[in-house]
């Protein structure tokens, strides 16, 4: 599946969000609301003690690509191209791949 398929297929659950101030809120309160179950999930298992849960990551990095599936919709993007733009960005930023002296130096204002 591609990305565009998923944000297509995604869609069909978001029917109610509407490119407006409600909409544009709900999406992105919703996208942070879930990166943070992302979080809660490992840090139960890195500082809980609780076995790692692979099925239950999947689960909510899924809610977290659902609304930035759908964010991206509201902003007239497909995730393609923001996943193109992203890489597109990283390569510019870290045109040998990732190093630390790089990241220090980004020659970002």
């Amino acid at each position: 599946m591609t990305l565009d398929e998923y944000q297509h297929q995604a869609l069909r659950t978001a029917a109610h969000v509407r490119p407006d101030r409600d909409g544009w809120a709900m999406a992105s309160m919703g996208l942070a609301g879930e990166a943070g179950e992302v979080v809660d999930e490992l840090k139960k298992h890195l500082f809980h003690g609780h076995a790692y849960r692979r099925d239950a990551l999947i689960r909510e990095l899924g809610d977290v690509l659902w609304y930035a599936a759908v964010l991206a919709h509201l902003a007239g993007a497909s995730l393609d191209e923001v996943a193109t733009a992203n890489v597109l960005k990283l390569r510019e930023r870290y045109p040998a791949g990732f190093s630390h002296e790089r990241s220090k130096d980004r020659g970002l204002t």
